[in-house]
């Protein structure tokens, strides 16, 4: 009997207001179709669907949310916003077919934290039911993405969690055991060194400095630590003029990419991407810690070379370890 992992609690569990910190996942996988992938939600979870095309279904789970499940085919997308002009069944057909060559993607609700563990039965289900993920695909980056909810808006806050996973990046990609096919893709690059060190140099930086050095660094979706939708929140207007494109949605999360989609694996759950996130989150959380390995970052640049990767990974990996946090 497969037996799920426990999801770790940040230090911080809830938001300014007091309620409980919600977090959304996002899979990609493969191996069912649109239709298969819909009715074991709503099986699982008590569902109900409320509306479909051909390239998406939305569906309401009893307790939980409204559940998104999509095909990312923006031509299958294009023609089924148009039915009247496709014969339903070709519709149908460009579907099942389509799922054979690109992902489904279920776009979870907002959950709280205490709920997250709801999700551990629909993972058994889809597997159950012939879901794949990354290893399985040598030509589509399947991943989980991770939207944490921000405990709070404001500047400090922001600050410190940005300096957490610029500090981590390197780590997380070894403590994902990221995919080739995916490091190699263009949609989970990394900060740039030269965008770390400015952010590092800062101190108790404003919300106008924090937006206009990612900005200038980092004015694309394609970061494992997307803050485009975050920072959309706060000033959507100003985003928008910097790169306009319509999948950036404006939400207080953040949008966490890197890690695979294991999914085919038995006893793999959502949690143990979370519990590798979680790092960011403790480390966030530590304001007097992150200004010590800020520090430690910026001298260990060497002329010309840069801050080594394997020696700040390793550094990193030794001191998480020191301070119980791997």
């Amino acid at each position: 009997m497969e037996k799920a992992i426990s999801y770790k609690l940040p230090t911080c569990t809830t938001n300014k207001e007091g309620a409980e910190r919600r977090v959304g996942f996002e899979l990609e996988f493969s191996g069912l179709t649109l239709r298969q992938t819909s009715d074991i939600i709503i099986r699982t979870l008590g569902g109900t669907l409320q509306s479909e095309t051909a390239a998406e279904h939305k569906l309401r789970a009893e307790g939980l949310g409204d559940f998104n499940i999509e095909l990312d085919w923006n031509y299958l997308k294009q023609k089924a916003a148009a039915p009247g002009q496709h014969p339903p069944e070709l519709l149908d057909l460009l579907s099942d077919a389509a799922s054979l060559l690109v992902p489904v993607e279920v776009v979870c609700p907002p959950i709280a934290l205490s709920q997250l563990d709801q999700l551990d039965e629909l993972v058994i289900q889809l597997r159950k039911a012939g879901a794949i993920g990354t290893e399985e695909s040598m030509i589509a980056a399947y991943g989980v993405h991770i939207n944490s909810e921000i405990p709070s808006l404001d500047a400090a806050t922001l600050f410190n969690y940005l300096r957490a996973f610029s500090l981590l990046q390197w780590w997380l990609v070894k403590a994902h055991e990221v995919n080739t096919t995916r490091k190699i893709s263009p949609y989970i690059d990394l900060y740039p060194e030269k965008y770390i060190k400015q952010l590092l140099s800062r101190t108790n930086p404003d919300m106008e400095t924090i937006f206009y050095d990612y900005l200038e660094y980092n004015a694309t979706r394609n970061r494992a630590l997307d803050l485009l939708p975050l920072l959309a929140e706060i000033d959507e207007v100003r985003v928008r003029g910097c790169i306009d494109d319509p999948k950036i949605k404006a939400r207080p999360t953040f949008h966490y990419r890197m890690p695979n989609c294991n999914i085919e694996h038995e006893n793999w759950y959502l949690a143990q991407s979370w519990n590798i996130w979680w790092v960011v989150e403790q480390l966030a959380s530590r304001p007097d810690h992150l200004n010590e390995l800020s520090a430690a970052f910026l001298a260990a640049e060497q002329p010309m070379l840069g801050v080594s990767r394997k020696l700040w990974t390793e550094y990193i990996d030794q001191w998480l370890k020191n301070h119980a946090l791997a």
